[in-house]
């Protein structure tokens, strides 16, 4: 008998872009490409006999559009897509949910937070940074390079990689229940990586459908934004991550939004949580110095920073200090540049 405590992958390998693996009866894997670090995203394929319940979609590019006409004809044998879920807001999970709903008059089902965050994204459409923007930026020590090529330059909007989300759609919310693929799910929403983010555990196997709450050999990024400066996503994060745990069991198939999936779900939600724990600690040794966030990447992340991955790193190093800074653990005042230094 298996290991229950060993995080396994049963598959060594995923799908080729566009291609599927029946991961569970009536359950398709597929897996499209991502223009980023993190180069791809997973969507399942839940058959309901003369069509399919669709999980996440993936980004919108003229590949995406290609790979899912292939996808439809082959892996989805010519059945229509009657409904599309989405696991949370993320471009890379919500970019094709327009395009589907409008080529199948397909049904929309996600979180209410969710779909007013798409909607919303997509909709606000900026040619350049915000005054918002570059205030939190200057707060968090940006580096002065990184800060004078951004300020200018046309920021990224939801609008060049998602098709217009249509008005109107289901919401699953906390404690309900969904059918989808001949199973009744239990619906379990998660915080942290994104507000309101659905997971989908079945009653009737051991599936859990985890989108990028929970993610087998990466930690998700949890990120503060200047929609919202104070937030303690951390904060939310650990609180989701104790009560999720006490729905996993080690036989449950994790089906997640990037990487393989996987079993050994009680040991993979208690590294979630102490990987964030040991961070915390190692930042508040790091702080017997003041520092702003732009200079505590080194205990954080334990790998060198370039340029793509800034943006990312620079957000959760803020989304780290702000839960230390509101359980009393860190003080905090403004240097003569504008930035927050932080200190123990």
């Amino acid at each position: 008998m298996a290991d229950g405590s060993k995080i396994t992958t049963p598959w060594e390998s995923a799908p080729e872009h566009g291609a599927a693996v029946e991961v569970a009866p009536g359950i398709l894997w597929i897996r499209l490409p991502l223009p980023m670090a993190l180069d791809h995203v997973n969507i399942y394929a839940l058959d309901e006999g003369d069509s399919w319940t669709i999980v996440d979609t993936g980004v919108r590019t003229k590949r995406s559009i290609a790979l899912w006409e292939d996808v439809l004809t082959g892996p989805l044998k010519g059945k229509p897509v009657s409904r599309v879920i989405l696991t949370h807001h993320h471009p890379d999970h919500i970019g094709m949910a327009g395009w589907l709903m409008d080529r199948f008059g397909a049904d929309l089902l996600m979180t209410r937070t969710a779909y007013l965050m798409a909607r919303m994204l997509i909709l606000d459409v900026e040619d350049r940074p915000t005054p918002q923007a570059l205030e939190f930026w200057q707060r968090a020590g940006m580096d002065p390079e990184i800060y004078e090529a951004r300020k200018n330059d046309r920021p990224f909007n939801f609008a060049d990689s998602c098709a217009p989300i249509p008005v109107g759609y289901t919401r699953l919310q906390q404690g309900g229940t969904l059918t989808a693929g001949g199973r009744t799910w239990d619906i379990h929403v998660g915080h942290g990586h994104a507000p309101e983010h659905l997971t989908l555990w079945s009653r009737d196997d051991a599936l859990v459908i985890a989108g990028d709450q929970i993610i087998s050999s990466i930690s998700p990024n949890i990120g503060v934004y200047p929609t919202e400066p104070d937030a303690d996503p951390l904060g939310e994060w650990l609180d989701s991550c104790e009560r999720l745990s006490a729905l996993a069991r080690p036989d449950q198939l994790v089906l997640s939004g990037h990487k393989l999936p996987f079993t050994g779900l009680p040991t993979r939600m208690r590294q979630l949580a102490h990987n964030h724990h040991h961070a915390l600690e190692r930042l508040e040794a790091h702080l017997e110095t003041p520092r702003t966030a732009a200079e505590c990447f080194p205990p954080l992340f334990k790998r060198r920073i370039d340029s793509g991955t800034y943006g990312l790193a620079l957000v959760e190093a803020i989304a780290h200090l702000n839960h230390l800074y509101q359980a009393g653990r860190i003080t905090r005042h403004l240097n003569p540049e504008g930035a927050w230094l932080w200190k123990v």
